[in-house]
């Protein structure tokens, strides 16, 4: 009988890639696009959390 082992790490690594490519798609959506926003609430909240994590900004 063969080790199935293997094949049951290859799920995992493309699941983790594909989180990964969502918390990538999510961050540039809440600094691009949440921070150019025409709302002033959004953009200060945006521009504020910016500051926080030392992101330059201006």
């Amino acid at each position: 009988m063969a080790d199935k082992s293997i094949s049951s790490v290859v799920p995992q690594t493309d699941a983790r890639r594909i989180a990964g490519m969502m918390a990538l798609l999510l961050g540039g959506l809440m600094i691009f696009g949440v921070g150019l926003a025409h709302s002033s609430a959004l953009h200060d909240a945006a521009h504020d959390t910016r500051h926080s994590y030392g992101f330059p900004c201006h």
